[in-house]
């Protein structure tokens, strides 16, 4: 064979390696499966009518594997009529439950949550999963328009309200109004071995109130006061006290949409980012016992039009490769991506990378930054709708070279994302354990179903999926940091779930290895200080770190 001959024999057999290997381009990357399933979830806002800024806030989504078999259940939180709040003809919504889905292990799913004794029926918000006191299994924490609920769980299939017990109901109201919870950050921030809780509130909504510039529209979210977030410390005894003052926490008219925790400036402790609704955002920089607030001074506090516009959370992720943990901000603009700048600030480059267009006008609320394809790199989903008004948008699927450039892929070839809807809560997750990350969503639209997204991608690149144990419980593994080392390629992760809007993805860290199934250490960086390096594990299975021992499962 001449070498004309040799190149075009390599060209044709590079192609055909790259159908092969590629994400199968004659089926959706995404197919909805959600009948299927078993996931027969309806969102209600308490009525038949969008009138509100409760109604049109939705409710969240918490993947967790309440019963350890190693399959994740998914917890569906929902609306209900409220006196003084919905109209008449919506009180058939009265009591409306939130609902268990329990994982059969064969890609459907049973409801459950009457039977686990998790069918709450306020408004509920968000629910933050964690292991609070260290028995091996998931308790629950509900957060609500109304009183806070805790979940203990059982360990055979149910779960015992034990709020009082543990001083986590939260004020009755905040601002003179119904105190509005939406969301959770577990997290040791004082390194004393137990897991505090930051709960997030979000404003001092008035029913009563109707704008005057805008009577015909429901108010906008600045004409309302806010609710200040709060800090429970744990114990010695497992109860929590609310210490948010000293903390310098207290922002007392603060609009909280968001959480997310980790260690921004890889000082070695733990900060945490808080998405503000048409407030400056706040990064509170752990200063070792007290907070600094300090999202003007990094950049992280407006967009790059310097607007405060209405963000809803932080998702994380290294979007460029160069080894700095970089955060996402979704907004009812087109969002902002700022990139670590390695210095403690980062620089706005929404615009650059293709976010600003794909997004613009949509109406941005969960998304996040996962690797569908598993190469290796994050790319990128959003929930979308437009606020005030209930006008349906396209979701947006994006994705990522690996370079922080990222390209709308969604609406060529996967139907979901073909079709106008107007999302609000999203989780990715393996819910069928195969490797390959899919994804859950929960719409405040008439047609009001969850979807369930079962990624078809299947392009043979590997992955490893972990999950942290910390030796004292699961504070010192929250917010830690993962270096996957291949080679000369170094990749960071941090074990961090909370990061979409009032819904909880999948605790298990994912990792796309790409094309390389070798791993030649992974180090772990410990959120209480300590550092341990590892033999690379194999990969294509998920896997248990405990610290100090190494794999245990």
């Amino acid at each position: 064979m001449n070498v004309r001959n040799g190149t075009a024999f390599c060209l044709l057999c590079s192609i055909c390696l790259f159908i092969l290997f590629s994400c199968n381009l004659n089926r959706p990357r995404f197919t909805e499966v959600s009948s299927d399933a078993g996931i027969d979830f309806m969102y209600n806002f308490g009525d038949y009518t969008y009138e509100n800024i409760l109604e049109s806030s939705g409710s969240g989504v918490t993947v967790f594997d309440y019963d350890g078999d190693g399959w994740m259940d998914l917890y569906m939180m929902n609306g209900t009529w409220l006196e003084g709040i919905s109209d008449d003809q919506g009180r058939v919504f009265e009591n409306t439950p939130n609902r268990l889905y329990h994982n059969q292990g064969d890609g459907t799913f049973k409801e459950v949550s009457e039977q686990a004794g998790v069918d709450d029926r306020h408004w509920s918000m968000a629910a933050g999963s964690i292991d609070l006191d260290g028995d091996g299994d998931q308790d629950l924490y509900l957060l609500n328009y109304g009183p806070n609920i805790f979940y203990r769980n059982n360990g055979d299939g149910t779960f015992t309200d034990i709020t009082e017990k543990l001083g986590l109901a939260g004020p009755d109201s905040l601002n003179g109004f119904e105190k509005w919870s939406v969301g959770v950050s577990f997290w040791d921030y004082n390194r004393d071995g137990r897991l505090d809780a930051f709960v997030g509130n979000f404003l001092a909504f008035d029913p009563e109130y109707v704008s005057p510039t805008t009577p015909e529209l429901m108010p906008h979210p600045s004409e309302y006061a806010g609710q200040a977030s709060m800090m429970y410390r744990q114990q010695r005894n497992g109860t929590f006290r609310e210490v948010t003052a000293g903390l310098g926490l207290l922002y007392p008219d603060s609009k909280c949409m968001g959480l997310t925790v980790y260690d921004y400036d890889r000082d070695g402790d733990l900060d945490m980012f808080q998405g503000n609704d048409h407030q400056a955002n706040f990064m509170f920089r752990n200063e070792g016992g007290r907070f600094s607030e300090v999202g003007v001074e990094i950049g992280v506090a407006v967009n790059s039009h310097g607007q405060t516009t209405g963000s809803m959370h932080g998702a994380i992720g290294d979007v460029d490769g160069d080894g700095l943990i970089d955060l996402l901000v979704p907004d009812l603009r087109y969002g902002a991506l700022y990139r670590n700048l390695g210095n403690g600030t980062f620089e706005d480059i929404t615009e650059q990378s293709g976010i600003a267009g794909a997004s613009a006008g949509k109406g941005q609320w969960a998304s996040a930054l996962f690797d569908y394809d598993n190469d290796g790199d994050p790319d990128l989903f959003s929930a979308n709708g437009t606020a005030e008004e209930l006008i349906l948008q396209y979701p947006l699927l994006m994705e990522n070279d690996g370079k922080g450039n990222f390209t709308d892929i969604g609406i060529s070839d996967s139907p979901y994302f073909s079709e106008k809807r107007s999302g609000r809560a999203a989780a990715t997750w393996d819910y069928d354990n195969d490797g390959d990350l899919d994804i859950i969503v929960s719409h405040v639209d008439l047609k009001a179903n969850a979807v369930l997204l079962r990624n078809n991608c299947n392009n043979q690149n590997h992955w490893i999926g972990l999950t942290l144990e910390g030796k004292n419980g699961p504070a010192a593994a929250i917010g830690a940091t993962v270096v996957v080392h291949q080679g000369e390629k170094r990749a960071v992760y941090i074990n961090q779930w909370t990061t979409t809007y009032l819904s909880n993805s999948d605790p298990r860290l994912h990792i796309g290895l790409g094309g390389n199934p070798e791993i030649d250490r992974l180090e772990i960086n410990w959120s209480d200080g300590t550092r341990e390096v590892y033999p690379g594990p194999a990969p294509d299975r998920y896997i248990t770190f405990r610290q100090g021992y190494g794999i245990v499962e």
